[in-house]
């Protein structure tokens, strides 16, 4: 004999009343709160790396900078997430009362772990989307020199871009900013991927 186990359903105020209390992130998926993985010390330099690089050259531009702490909406499938790092273009538009959650990227980049890379590169992407300002996604692979680059090239079209090997430039086509993957892969070390997530 089978049990079945009822999945438990949260409203997005729900999600937020528990996320404020939560000792870990979770991400929240149309009623289902999703526990994140936790990062490696490859993942958090990798995403480091770009944020710092990113700050740097967006000094004194009308470009805001976030990384993992906050949360981005996407209404149309109701999900919360917390993007690796996000760039927003002029003011955030947030929801609800507080600065936690923004809803009006113009880039966002993901650091892909074996656990993530799927759902970062298929139905994550497939979600944001649905952000009218959202229009370049940077996929970074953690454990060998390996980018991937979407930029909206009109309604509905994206164009796709692959880099290899750590003499590659990743120029990003929304902002004017270049990094070459030896910098943004500078103090990783991809012997210890093998035994990470």
């Amino acid at each position: 004999m089978q049990l079945e186990v009822q999945k438990r359903y949260y409203t997005p105020k729900e999600y937020l009343e528990l996320e404020e209390k939560a000792e870990f992130r979770s991400e929240y998926r149309d009623g289902e709160i999703i526990p994140m993985t936790g990062g490696t010390t490859n993942h958090n330099k990798i995403s480091l790396n770009l944020a710092a690089s990113l700050k740097i050259a967006l000094r004194g531009k009308k470009y805001d900078l976030y990384m993992a702490d906050v949360r981005l909406w996407i209404p149309r499938y109701r999900q919360y997430s917390y993007p690796d790092v996000m760039v927003i273009q002029g003011q955030p538009v947030y929801t609800g009362t507080n600065t936690t959650t923004v809803m009006n990227p113009l880039l966002i980049a993901e650091v892909l772990s074996k656990s993530t890379k799927n759902y970062d590169q298929g139905d994550k992407f497939l979600y944001y989307r649905s952000i009218p300002e959202f229009k370049e996604y940077i996929l970074i692979n953690q454990y060998h020199h390996h980018v991937m680059q979407y930029v909206k090239t009109a309604e509905g079209q994206w164009l796709f871009s692959e880099l290899e090997g750590e003499s590659a430039t990743l120029e990003l086509q929304t902002i004017d900013f270049q990094i070459q993957l030896s910098d943004l892969y500078e103090q990783v070390n991809f012997a210890e991927s093998d035994e990470e997530n």
